[in-house]
């Protein structure tokens, strides 16, 4: 796969991007001097670039476009709506049939109690809506010293000012006086990374009862939630070991405090279940969610709350929070049809039986390679350590992560890096034959990786 720019259209794009564009988590002055690739179209599982290269999108976009790009139904859901309301609020006590109906289809698939959801235009939104709502609840409850939300670190719950306090990565944490008050954190079930000499069922419970250490140090009367995501994304695919959350669970059990489990990766069939918390066998009060609902075909979020937590909410009079985008009527339309195809073609079905398991046999296969220390991954999602040292997981001076991705995107294959951890989140349609072509790509990046650091 050529990277050398010859179309002279990319040239123009990467200047006017570089004159007035500022990206998300980007560095400006590196994207400057290099120059942004210029993503122009996209089919099924793929995606081309300006320079005409075809590139395996094993990302699926940021982890959202379950259904695969190219679904005419969506683009043809949302033209129907802008046609006859392209937009209405939610406030005063009004609403729209999109936002309704959208929310009963969700109550549908959530787990047994989740019967309610508050629309948000992203996943970060969303995580600042349960930071308000937690707190409101309790306060109605006559609780208002339950302010405290313990999350993980590592963890990532968005960008927003709430979304990088309850996320625990410190990088984001060093940028703006974060987290806010209020915020606690515990270690993440990162075997791999933080295990030690533990085994992994070992490692597990003593990551879980750092929970239980936390709620007793800081006070049962003084913590309004718990948040965490099944499978934590953006940290790097960390796949808890399998003693973790039974842990969670009983620790919660003992205390009186709400547990938040944010689906905004893990849902809408990414682990091969509807959620997550379904996958995990949890039962938390609220979920955040976006990403897959619409398949990243137009912006929306939410949170599914549990029924329990509406009933209060009903007795404290006005919540004061919203957006003017809440439950947008274009958005709400294509998540809509997103959940009639993902039922009616049995896509999170064939994850589960099929192509999970087969994408999962196929990634196990790259743990034999030099570069490898562990291959792990959950339905579709999957993660590579890249190591020096397999037997005791020495990473490399300066890392590695940063190389294969590059080696990635020039042969054909977007794999992300986090650190030294490639990681990857393929549409749920992607075939059988496309794994091999994923993996097969893998493994020829990982080559030549390997080749530059033995070089």
């Amino acid at each position: 796969m050529n990277s050398q720019v010859t179309n002279p259209q990319t040239l123009e794009w990467q200047a006017l991007g570089r004159d007035h564009h500022l990206p998300p988590f980007t560095d400006y002055k590196a994207l400057n001097a290099k120059g942004a690739r210029i993503i122009t179209k996209a089919e099924g599982v793929y995606v081309w670039d300006s320079e005409g290269n075809k590139i395996l999108d094993g990302m699926a976009g940021l982890w959202c476009v379950n259904v695969g790009y190219g679904r005419e139904e969506l683009v043809q859901a949302a033209t129907r709506q802008m046609r006859e309301l392209p937009f209405y609020n939610l406030f005063f006590q009004t609403a729209h049939p999109p936002a309704v109906e959208l929310s009963k289809a969700i109550a549908d698939i959530a787990p047994e109690g989740m019967n309610h959801v508050f629309f948000t235009g992203s996943g970060s939104e969303a995580n600042d809506t349960v930071l308000r709502m937690v707190r409101h609840y309790w306060a109605i409850k006559g609780q208002p010293q339950k302010k405290v939300i313990i999350g993980r670190w590592n963890g990532y719950h968005g960008s927003t000012v709430a979304g990088v306090s309850l996320g625990g990565m410190k990088a984001l944490h060093g940028q703006g006086d974060l987290p806010i008050p209020g915020i606690e954190h515990i270690a993440q079930p990162y075997w791999f990374g933080e295990g030690g000499d533990m085994a992994p069922a070992e490692f597990g419970v003593w990551a879980a009862e750092q929970l239980e250490k936390k709620i007793l140090e800081v006070g049962e009367d003084k913590i309004a939630a718990f948040i965490a995501e099944p499978i934590q994304g953006a940290g790097g695919v960390i796949v808890p070991p399998e003693t973790y959350w039974p842990k969670i669970r009983e620790i919660l059990a003992k205390y009186d405090i709400l547990f938040i489990a944010d689906e905004v990766i893990c849902g809408f069939g990414r682990t091969g279940e509807w959620f997550g918390s379904q996958y995990y066998g949890n039962a938390p009060d609220l979920m955040p969610i976006a990403k897959g609902l619409t398949s990243g075909y137009i912006p929306m979020g939410g949170v599914i709350v549990r029924d329990e937590i509406v009933h209060t909410l009903n007795e404290g009079g006005e919540f004061y929070h919203g957006f003017t985008y809440s439950g947008h009527p274009v958005a709400a339309a294509v998540a809509l049809e997103n959940i009639r195809i993902l039922r009616e073609e049995k896509i999170v079905e064939k994850v589960k039986a099929e192509t999970a398991p087969y994408l999962q046999q196929r990634w196990q296969e790259l743990a034999d390679h030099p570069l490898v220390g562990e291959a792990r991954g959950v339905g579709m999602v999957a993660a590579l350590e890249l190591v020096k040292n397999k037997q005791t997981r020495e990473r490399y001076a300066g890392g590695v992560g940063m190389q294969c991705r590059e080696h990635c995107f020039r042969n054909g294959l977007i794999m992300r890096a986090v650190g030294d951890t490639m990681i990857i989140s393929p549409p749920l349609v992607i075939s059988k034959d496309e794994v091999d072509e994923l993996v097969t790509k893998a493994r020829k990046c990982l080559d030549l990786t390997l080749a530059d650091v033995k070089g």
